[in-house]
Protein backbone atom coordinates (compact mmCIF):
# COMPACT_ATOMS: atom_id res chain seq x y z
CA UNK A 1 0.00 0.00 0.00
CA UNK A 2 1.37 3.42 -0.96
CA UNK A 3 0.45 6.20 1.44
CA UNK A 4 0.86 9.78 0.27
CA UNK A 5 0.26 12.99 2.20
CA UNK A 6 -0.37 16.25 0.35
CA UNK A 7 0.66 19.09 2.66
CA UNK A 8 0.48 22.86 2.62
CA UNK A 9 1.17 25.60 5.17
CA UNK A 10 0.38 29.27 5.51
CA UNK A 11 2.81 31.51 7.40
CA UNK A 12 3.31 34.94 8.97
CA UNK A 13 5.83 35.87 6.27
CA UNK A 14 8.42 34.55 3.85
CA UNK A 15 11.44 33.75 6.04
CA UNK A 16 11.60 30.99 8.62
CA UNK A 17 15.23 31.99 9.25
CA UNK A 18 14.08 35.45 10.31
CA UNK A 19 11.51 34.09 12.75
CA UNK A 20 8.36 33.89 10.65
CA UNK A 21 6.02 31.13 11.87
CA UNK A 22 3.33 28.76 10.64
CA UNK A 23 -0.28 29.94 11.05
CA UNK A 24 -2.07 27.06 9.29
CA UNK A 25 -1.27 23.50 8.24
CA UNK A 26 -3.42 21.24 6.08
CA UNK A 27 -2.88 17.63 5.00
CA UNK A 28 -4.86 15.20 2.83
CA UNK A 29 -4.08 11.48 2.72
CA UNK A 30 -4.22 9.20 -0.31
CA UNK A 31 -3.84 5.41 -0.18
CA UNK A 32 -2.90 3.82 -3.50
CA UNK A 33 -3.74 7.12 -5.22
CA UNK A 34 -7.26 7.24 -3.78
CA UNK A 35 -8.68 9.54 -1.12
CA UNK A 36 -8.66 7.74 2.22
CA UNK A 37 -10.98 10.25 3.88
CA UNK A 38 -8.33 11.21 6.44
CA UNK A 39 -7.32 14.84 6.71
CA UNK A 40 -5.48 16.99 9.23
CA UNK A 41 -6.12 20.70 9.54
CA UNK A 42 -5.15 23.22 12.21
CA UNK A 43 -4.90 26.95 12.59
CA UNK A 44 -1.91 27.83 14.75
CA UNK A 45 -1.18 30.80 17.01
CA UNK A 46 2.26 31.90 15.79
CA UNK A 47 2.89 34.03 18.88
CA UNK A 48 3.87 36.93 16.65
CA UNK A 49 2.13 39.20 14.16
CA UNK A 50 1.72 38.33 10.50
CA UNK A 51 3.15 40.57 7.82
CA UNK A 52 0.40 42.56 6.05
CA UNK A 53 1.44 41.07 2.69
CA UNK A 54 0.98 37.55 4.12
CA UNK A 55 -2.49 38.43 5.42
CA UNK A 56 -3.43 39.68 1.96
CA UNK A 57 -2.49 36.24 0.58
CA UNK A 58 -4.21 33.99 3.12
CA UNK A 59 -6.63 36.29 4.94
CA UNK A 60 -5.75 34.88 8.38
CA UNK A 61 -5.60 37.77 10.83
CA UNK A 62 -3.83 38.05 14.18
CA UNK A 63 -7.22 38.48 15.86
CA UNK A 64 -8.51 35.21 14.39
CA UNK A 65 -5.41 33.33 15.57
CA UNK A 66 -5.39 34.77 19.10
CA UNK A 67 -7.30 31.83 20.66
CA UNK A 68 -5.79 29.09 18.47
CA UNK A 69 -3.31 26.53 19.87
CA UNK A 70 0.45 27.01 19.47
CA UNK A 71 2.38 24.70 17.17
CA UNK A 72 3.58 22.70 20.17
CA UNK A 73 -0.01 21.59 20.80
CA UNK A 74 -0.51 20.11 17.33
CA UNK A 75 3.03 18.86 16.61
CA UNK A 76 2.56 15.28 17.82
CA UNK A 77 -0.64 14.85 15.81
CA UNK A 78 1.15 16.10 12.70
CA UNK A 79 4.08 13.73 13.35
CA UNK A 80 1.78 10.71 13.59
CA UNK A 81 -0.22 11.73 10.53
CA UNK A 82 2.85 12.11 8.34
CA UNK A 83 5.17 9.44 9.71
CA UNK A 84 6.34 6.94 7.08
CA UNK A 85 4.37 8.42 4.17
CA UNK A 86 5.56 10.09 1.00
CA UNK A 87 4.83 13.79 1.47
CA UNK A 88 4.09 15.89 -1.61
CA UNK A 89 4.47 19.67 -1.25
CA UNK A 90 4.40 22.43 -3.87
CA UNK A 91 7.66 24.37 -3.44
CA UNK A 92 8.70 21.96 -0.72
CA UNK A 93 11.81 23.89 0.34
CA UNK A 94 9.63 26.72 1.64
CA UNK A 95 7.25 24.61 3.74
CA UNK A 96 9.94 22.22 4.98
CA UNK A 97 12.07 25.15 6.19
CA UNK A 98 9.16 26.37 8.32
CA UNK A 99 8.32 22.89 9.60
CA UNK A 100 11.98 22.21 10.46
CA UNK A 101 12.15 25.49 12.36
CA UNK A 102 9.00 24.64 14.35
CA UNK A 103 10.25 21.14 15.20
CA UNK A 104 13.70 22.46 16.15
CA UNK A 105 12.10 24.82 18.66
CA UNK A 106 10.47 21.77 20.24
CA UNK A 107 13.64 19.66 20.21
CA UNK A 108 12.21 17.25 17.67
CA UNK A 109 13.93 15.71 14.59
CA UNK A 110 13.62 17.59 11.32
CA UNK A 111 10.42 17.13 9.36
CA UNK A 112 12.06 15.27 6.46
CA UNK A 113 13.13 12.53 8.90
CA UNK A 114 9.46 11.69 9.50
CA UNK A 115 8.55 10.99 5.89
CA UNK A 116 9.66 8.11 3.69
CA UNK A 117 10.20 10.73 0.97
CA UNK A 118 9.50 14.41 0.36
CA UNK A 119 8.45 15.15 -3.24
CA UNK A 120 8.44 18.70 -4.59
CA UNK A 121 5.61 18.99 -7.11
CA UNK A 122 6.94 22.37 -8.26
CA UNK A 123 10.18 20.75 -9.45
CA UNK A 124 8.11 18.04 -11.17
CA UNK A 125 6.03 20.69 -12.92
CA UNK A 126 9.10 22.62 -14.07
CA UNK A 127 10.47 19.47 -15.69
CA UNK A 128 7.13 18.71 -17.37
CA UNK A 129 6.38 22.30 -18.45
CA UNK A 130 9.73 24.10 -18.89
CA UNK A 131 9.50 27.81 -19.40
CA UNK A 132 5.85 27.90 -18.28
CA UNK A 133 4.23 29.35 -15.16
CA UNK A 134 3.99 26.50 -12.64
CA UNK A 135 2.23 28.01 -9.65
CA UNK A 136 -0.62 25.95 -8.25
CA UNK A 137 -3.14 28.27 -9.91
CA UNK A 138 -1.34 27.99 -13.27
CA UNK A 139 -1.27 24.19 -13.03
CA UNK A 140 -4.96 24.06 -12.14
CA UNK A 141 -5.73 26.05 -15.28
CA UNK A 142 -3.41 23.98 -17.49
CA UNK A 143 -4.65 20.62 -16.17
CA UNK A 144 -8.32 21.68 -15.97
CA UNK A 145 -8.63 21.38 -12.20
CA UNK A 146 -11.48 23.55 -10.89
CA UNK A 147 -10.09 26.15 -8.47
CA UNK A 148 -12.85 28.71 -8.94
CA UNK A 149 -13.58 28.58 -5.19
CA UNK A 150 -10.00 29.62 -4.32
CA UNK A 151 -10.24 33.34 -3.60
CA UNK A 152 -7.54 33.21 -0.89
CA UNK A 153 -4.81 30.71 -0.12
CA UNK A 154 -5.82 28.10 2.46
CA UNK A 155 -3.71 25.15 3.59
CA UNK A 156 -6.35 22.41 3.41
CA UNK A 157 -7.92 23.76 0.20
CA UNK A 158 -4.51 24.03 -1.46
CA UNK A 159 -3.52 20.53 -0.31
CA UNK A 160 -6.65 19.18 -2.01
CA UNK A 161 -5.97 21.09 -5.22
CA UNK A 162 -2.38 19.85 -5.16
CA UNK A 163 -3.56 16.24 -4.86
CA UNK A 164 -5.77 16.67 -7.92
CA UNK A 165 -2.98 18.38 -9.88
CA UNK A 166 -0.45 15.70 -8.90
CA UNK A 167 -2.70 12.86 -10.01
CA UNK A 168 -3.25 14.54 -13.36
CA UNK A 169 0.46 15.21 -13.80
CA UNK A 170 1.25 11.58 -13.08
CA UNK A 171 -1.75 10.34 -15.12
CA UNK A 172 -2.81 7.72 -12.62
CA UNK A 173 -6.36 8.92 -12.19
CA UNK A 174 -8.38 11.56 -13.99
CA UNK A 175 -10.18 12.90 -10.94
CA UNK A 176 -10.50 12.51 -7.20
CA UNK A 177 -14.29 12.54 -7.52
CA UNK A 178 -15.88 9.33 -6.25
CA UNK A 179 -19.49 8.65 -7.19
CA UNK A 180 -22.12 7.32 -4.77
CA UNK A 181 -21.43 3.74 -5.80
CA UNK A 182 -17.80 4.11 -4.77
CA UNK A 183 -16.31 3.99 -8.25
CA UNK A 184 -13.78 6.50 -9.49
CA UNK A 185 -14.46 8.79 -12.41
CA UNK A 186 -10.86 8.23 -13.55
CA UNK A 187 -9.77 6.28 -16.62
CA UNK A 188 -9.92 2.53 -17.16
CA UNK A 189 -7.51 0.56 -14.98
CA UNK A 190 -4.22 -0.27 -16.60
CA UNK A 191 -4.71 -4.05 -16.27
CA UNK A 192 -7.80 -4.03 -18.53
CA UNK A 193 -6.50 -4.89 -22.02
CA UNK A 194 -8.09 -4.12 -25.37
CA UNK A 195 -6.90 -6.04 -28.47
CA UNK A 196 -6.09 -3.45 -31.14
CA UNK A 197 -4.33 -5.80 -33.58
CA UNK A 198 -7.30 -5.99 -35.95
CA UNK A 199 -7.46 -2.21 -36.39
CA UNK A 200 -5.95 -0.70 -39.55
CA UNK A 201 -4.65 2.68 -38.46
CA UNK A 202 -3.76 5.28 -41.10
CA UNK A 203 -0.34 6.93 -40.91
CA UNK A 204 -0.47 10.70 -41.38
CA UNK A 205 2.83 12.28 -42.42
CA UNK A 206 3.73 15.79 -41.27
CA UNK A 207 3.94 18.48 -43.92
CA UNK A 208 7.07 20.62 -44.38
CA UNK A 209 5.33 23.48 -42.59
CA UNK A 210 4.42 21.23 -39.67
CA UNK A 211 8.01 19.95 -39.48
CA UNK A 212 9.29 23.52 -39.36
CA UNK A 213 6.79 24.47 -36.63
CA UNK A 214 7.80 21.39 -34.65
CA UNK A 215 11.49 22.28 -34.95
CA UNK A 216 10.77 25.84 -33.81
CA UNK A 217 8.90 24.54 -30.76
CA UNK A 218 11.80 22.22 -29.87
CA UNK A 219 14.23 25.14 -30.14
CA UNK A 220 12.11 27.13 -27.68
CA UNK A 221 12.00 24.17 -25.27
CA UNK A 222 15.77 23.73 -25.57
CA UNK A 223 16.29 27.38 -24.71
CA UNK A 224 13.89 27.27 -21.73
CA UNK A 225 15.23 23.99 -20.32
CA UNK A 226 18.94 24.49 -20.98
CA UNK A 227 19.10 21.80 -23.66
CA UNK A 228 17.14 19.16 -21.71
CA UNK A 229 14.39 18.51 -24.24
CA UNK A 230 13.57 14.80 -23.89
CA UNK A 231 12.51 14.51 -27.55
CA UNK A 232 16.03 15.37 -28.69
CA UNK A 233 17.72 13.31 -25.96
CA UNK A 234 15.76 10.23 -27.01
CA UNK A 235 16.43 10.75 -30.72
CA UNK A 236 12.87 11.74 -31.66
CA UNK A 237 12.30 12.75 -35.26
CA UNK A 238 9.06 14.37 -36.48
CA UNK A 239 7.21 12.10 -38.88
Amino acid sequence: MTRQIFLDTETTGLSAADGDRIVEVGCIELDNRRLSGRTLHHYVNPQRSSHPDAVRVHGITDEFLADKPPFSAIADELVEFVRGAEVIIHNAAFDVAFLDAEFTRLGKPKFSALASKVTDSLLMAREMFPGKANSLDALCKRLEVDNSHRELHGALLDAGLLAEVYLRMTRGQGSLVIDEGGSSSGPVRGDERVDLRALALPVLRASDAERAAHEAMLAELDKASGGKTLWRQQGGVPA
